[in-house]
């Protein structure tokens, strides 16, 4: 029986944080949308249900958490962990605050942390400000963000106009003092009417000791990297044995990049020098989707009868210049339209025999799933921090493997080196 049940706000973050639950020994499966019992294997010790709801509408975000957490509860988990992006990725009208007051709610919790630091990545909090490597991140690239552009680098601020709660901060001072200490401040911020608390953390002996000193909360919030605070399970080399056995699919090979974030961009850059590669054409794809759809898939079936292992490249954006503005005349924003030519091509290349297949970006990692009909992931080998192989099972019994990466996470020669590591 699960004892942690994670809700994650988009597909890649799903995986993220289960790749992190892995490293501490929790045997992890990732659900795609809410499970039933019989979904799922006896001996998990952690269940991931991945929701599509990072840039959703605020009602139905907070609906869709809340019969997540439904489902964990009736699965047995004890303890709730929802995670949201690093970089904190929201506006002001949610959705990361609406849904930690609704699951806090619906716990009846007296309060919880606000984690978003994963130094592994270099996300980290100082003083309450959130720092993407050694800029603020309203200096980072997130700041020109499609979608959730971030203007502001204090926690609390981005946290404020978003919930119906007082927000406290505990800083770092006070974190390096130990677990009781940590736990003293928070009591006092619950106290005082501050049931949302930021705490800074810079590395993982910060994540260890927050880890601690909330280890009788119901709920948890934070990015991915709090879990690697958690204590490792009483396994040893069970992550490893875990990884070693996923099932490996032959097949064709390729890279889906729908992200617009610097990291993808470098990403691409660096693919395009070693890989066929196709940029989606927005007004092709406006003229008619399906036409331009029909014309990709050809082409790699071109690329793939020259060699069948070499990896193809369809992706949307070399640079913020190929990021268009919401229509205004109310057609579909360029996003959309994206998704849905990268699902389709997913659902068909698949059909051709593709059996690998890496995926860039949370929003299109949630429409490839869904096209591709996946509803449960295994985590096999790890990429890099937030990323990993897994096995996804498919609604008719198959299996494809995929790795999901945020927009911001991977090394630069992702996208090239990861088929290695699938043994």
């Amino acid at each position: 029986m699960p004892v942690l049940g994670g809700i994650a706000d988009d597909f890649t973050g799903a995986t993220d944080l289960a790749t992190n639950l892995v490293a501490r020994g929790l045997r992890t499966v990732v659900t795609l949308g809410v499970p039933s019992g019989e979904d799922l294997p006896a001996d998990v010790d952690a269940v991931v249900i991945a929701v599509k709801t990072r840039t959703a509408e605020v009602t139905e975000a907070v609906t869709t958490a809340r019969a997540a957490l439904r489902a964990l509860r009736e699965l047995g988990c004890e303890r709730i962990y929802d995670k949201y992006c690093s970089t904190f990725d929201s506006t002001p009208q949610g959705n990361i605050g609406p849904v930690v007051d609704a699951l806090l709610a619906d716990l009846d919790a007296p309060g919880t942390v606000i984690v978003p630091a994963f130094p592994d990545t270099e996300r980290t909090v100082y003083q309450g400000r959130l720092f993407v490597g050694s800029e603020l991140l309203d200096d980072s690239s997130m700041r020109h963000h499609p979608l959730t552009p971030m203007t502001e680098s204090r926690v609390r601020l981005l946290l404020e106009p978003q919930t119906r709660h007082a927000v406290g901060e505990v800083f770092h001072q006070v974190v390096r003092r130990g677990p009781a200490a940590l736990r003293a401040a928070l009591d006092a911020e619950f106290a005082a009417g501050r049931p949302l608390v930021v705490v800074d953390a810079i590395d993982d002996d910060d994540l260890r000791t927050i880890a601690e000193a909330t280890r009788d909360l119901p709920l948890i919030t934070g990015g991915s990297g709090l879990a690697l605070g958690l204590a490792q399970a009483d396994r040893a080399g069970e992550p490893a044995r875990q990884a070693a056995l996923i099932p490996v699919v032959d097949g064709h090979r390729a890279v889906l990049a729908g992200s617009a974030s610097a990291a993808t961009r470098a990403q691409v850059a660096h693919a395009r020098d070693r890989l066929p590669w196709w940029k989606l054409n927005l007004s092709a794809l406006r003229a008619d989707l399906d036409a331009e759809v029909a014309a990709v898939v050809e082409w790699a079936r071109a690329r793939w009868a020259e060699d069948a292992l070499r990896p193809v490249l369809v992706y949307a954006v070399d640079s913020l210049a190929d990021v268009e503005p919401p229509p205004s005349d109310g057609g579909e924003p360029a996003s959309v339209l994206v998704e849905r030519a990268l699902g389709r091509c997913a659902t068909l290349f698949a059909e051709h025999g593709m059996g690998r297949l890496v995926v860039a970006g949370g929003e299109t990692s949630g429409t490839v799933l869904t096209a591709l009909e996946v509803t449960r992931l295994r985590l096999g080998a790890p990429l890099s921090p937030g990323v990993s192989w897994a096995a996804g099972t498919t609604r008719a019994g198959a299996v494809v493997n995929l790795a999901l990466k945020s927009g911001n996470f991977g090394d630069e020669d992702i996208f090239t080196s990861s088929w290695e590591r699938l043994a």
